[in-house]
């Protein structure tokens, strides 16, 4: 079992960051610091090096974290600020790849493998094709998964099931009276593979079995997909009396504009979104829950492990989501829906 970078700060009376220092930036140590790590790295048989300036691990002391967007939203910086939680007390730097594009991809995965400079990967949200986990698995190194749809190619994850949660916020609706729902996202603008899509299937499925009419819209991801999703909604010879929203980013503002509709939620309309991201509590909507940052402390401590050649327990696991009621929902009311 390889010895962590804590265990080499320990032994030789110096921080995480100045072993981590010592490796990848070594003319920002002193030379009796220097020597003083290495001694202790050498003595805990800390690994050994593939490029010269590095200890003999092999080590780079860096981690990959691929995204599916250029933006970082609310999901990827709660990610971000789990992974960084456990990985910088393990001298970790975390190296951020936006996936924007067909381009992107291919070269992040060509060129990586070539440069060796991440003694991990960590791809957040959406999956990865075989021939990407053949490169991949050529450096021999820990491909892990957060809320991928798939562990097919992972060497582990940590998901919620977006059916599950979906499926929470229909029932929900159904319980009170609603039997024509309509489910309301952006269009991805992506050809990636995103677990969050999981949520249109299980919406589909949880409709059709609770015999509910259901309809899915899906609108352009611009500044024009609320009056879009108004346009359709009043359009309806039997309108919908709840909306499921893909995500809370949407459902929000929606909840501000429809004020100008004349419609009152959820007297006239009840609304649930998912995610429970920033505002949803403030504005009173009711959603389905996950916590992104402590999805990314437990995919951090399982790819640590990884590194560490340990052995992980329940690699895939499936962590459980939450529906928060708040008061955007309400019984059914067709008899005065959109007076």
């Amino acid at each position: 079992m390889k010895a962590s970078i804590s265990e080499v700060a320990r032994q030789s009376g110096v921080s995480v960051a100045t072993v981590s220092r010592s490796f990848t930036r070594p003319e920002l140590v002193s030379e009796a610091t220097r020597a003083k790590v290495l001694k202790a790295a050498e003595s805990l048989n800390f690994a050994v090096s593939r490029a010269p300036g590095t200890l003999k691990s092999g080590q780079s002391l860096r981690i990959a974290l691929l995204i599916g967007s250029a933006d970082i939203e609310w999901f990827t910086a709660g990610i971000m600020s789990g992974l960084n939680a456990v990985l910088r007390e393990e001298g970790y730097d975390l190296v951020l790849y936006p996936i924007d594009s067909l381009e992107t991809r291919k070269d992040f995965f060509a060129d990586l493998p070539l440069r060796r400079n991440a003694d991990a990967v960590i791809v957040s949200s959406f999956d990865i094709l075989p021939e990407e986990v053949t490169r991949l698995k050529s450096m021999n190194i820990p491909v892990v998964g957060i809320n991928v749809s798939s562990p097919s190619g992972f060497s582990a994850s940590v998901s919620i099931d977006d059916g599950t949660g979906i499926g929470l916020a229909v029932r929900h609706l159904h319980t009170l009276g609603h039997t024509n729902i309509m489910y309301i996202l952006e269009s991805f603008g992506s050809s990636l593979s995103f677990s969050s899509q999981l949520r249109v299937t299980g919406f589909i499925k949880a409709c059709e079995k609770l015999d509910i009419h259901q309809q899915v819209l899906q609108v352009d991801d611009d500044d024009t997909c609320i009056n879009a999703a108004m346009t359709a909604l009043l359009g309806q010879q039997e309108p919908a009396t709840a909306l499921c929203f893909h995500q809370d980013s949407l459902a929000v503002p929606f909840l501000f504009q429809i004020r100008k509709y004349g419609m009152d939620v959820p007297k006239d309309i009840s609304i649930t979104g998912f995610d429970d991201s920033t505002f949803a509590e403030e504005v009173g909507l009711t959603t389905v829950r996950q916590d992104p940052r402590a999805l990314g402390m437990l995919t951090a401590k399982k790819t640590l492990a990884l590194i560490r050649g340990e052995h992980v327990d329940a690699a895939h696991q499936t962590v459980p989501v939450e529906l928060m009621l708040r008061h955007t929902t309400t019984r059914a009311q067709p008899s005065t829906h959109h007076r």
